[in-house]
């Protein structure tokens, strides 16, 4: 992979983290495809504006159309990338979907929804992608992860904080996996962010209104203020462009150096500790069954 600049893909670019972390790619130099979805209609001002920016900014970031729910609109993102700019490094996972709500009152087929977007939406794009990044020998996966799988996490957003764990389950796995392709993993493993972005303004809400007006009955209060109550933990000098510079850095970074995990957490919710205690017994345990190669000394420890 170029140790200067680099030619990126980072899927739900049209807002949040996505869309700062475009821009902040470009900011420093590199190549950068914005996968979005529904590019001519619904999020055609977001296209406008990222095309608007790169011209002010004499930057090279496309808009490129990608539903991350479809492996046909992956394949062809990729194979757009590949064709335009003739290489591609880095993937970066943003693109998820959250929802808030009693975990009982969302049907069935809402949580397949939500693995959908934020898990299975990855493995479409690692499978477009990944055989081009084995080829070359180089490459970066970066997955936007959260701590609310493993650190303090508040009832009533069940639904979306399991998406979130499976999807860290895969990029563990990952990680081991490609390692001696020469590809990379990191982990970038934001906090409760309330504003900044449109994670909590754009959250689904349960389909079984009836089961969900039961629980009314004796959370409403709490649950009505759980944006109020995250908040408050919350540093007023909190932003969440913290999380677009930490991929930029994590890009920057030499090949083998760096770390499984980066925390953005100004509410300090404990993420951070567990993890590193897990990820010390995972690295354990792979010394134990004879993977030590497996264990760089930035990508796993």
């Amino acid at each position: 992979m170029p140790s200067q600049t680099s030619t990126i893909l980072v899927t739900g670019a049209s807002s949040g983290f996505g869309a700062l972390t475009v821009r902040a790619l470009a900011r420093a130099g590199h190549t950068v495809h914005a996968g979005i979805r529904q590019t001519a209609t619904r999020n055609a001002p977001a296209v406008a504006d990222l095309t608007a920016y790169a011209a002010e900014h004499k930057a090279d970031l496309h808009p490129v159309e990608l539903d991350v729910t479809s492996q046909e609109s992956a394949d062809a993102a990729i194979a757009h990338i590949l064709a335009t700019s003739g290489r591609l490094d880095v993937i970066v996972h943003n693109a998820g979907h959250m929802a808030t709500g009693p975990a009982e009152a969302f049907t069935p087929e809402q949580l397949s929804d939500l693995y959908d977007i934020n898990v299975l939406g990855t493995q479409r794009v690692n499978r477009a992608a990944l055989p081009h990044l084995r080829a070359q020998g180089a490459g970066l996966l970066v997955w936007i992860g959260s701590t609310s799988t493993r650190g303090g996490c508040p009832p009533f957003v069940g639904p979306y904080f399991a998406a979130k764990a499976a999807m860290d389950a895969l990029a563990v796995s990952y990680a081991a996996e490609v390692l001696r392709f020469g590809i990379d993993t990191a982990i970038v493993v934001p906090g409760a962010f309330t504003s900044g972005t449109n994670h909590f303004l754009h959250a689904g809400v349960p389909a079984d209104t009836g089961r969900a007006a039961a629980y009314d009955e004796r959370y409403g209060t709490l649950l009505a203020g759980l944006n109020e109550r995250l908040s408050a933990l919350i540093p007023p000098d909190a932003d969440a462009a913290a999380v677009a510079d930490a991929v930029a850095d994590l890009v920057a970074m030499p090949a083998g150096t760096r770390p499984l995990r980066t925390h953005i957490d100004p509410s300090r919710d404990g993420s951070e500790v567990v993890s590193a205690v897990a990820d010390r017994v995972r690295a354990d345990f792979f010394r134990r069954v004879g993977l030590d190669d497996l264990l760089t000394a930035g990508s796993s420890l």
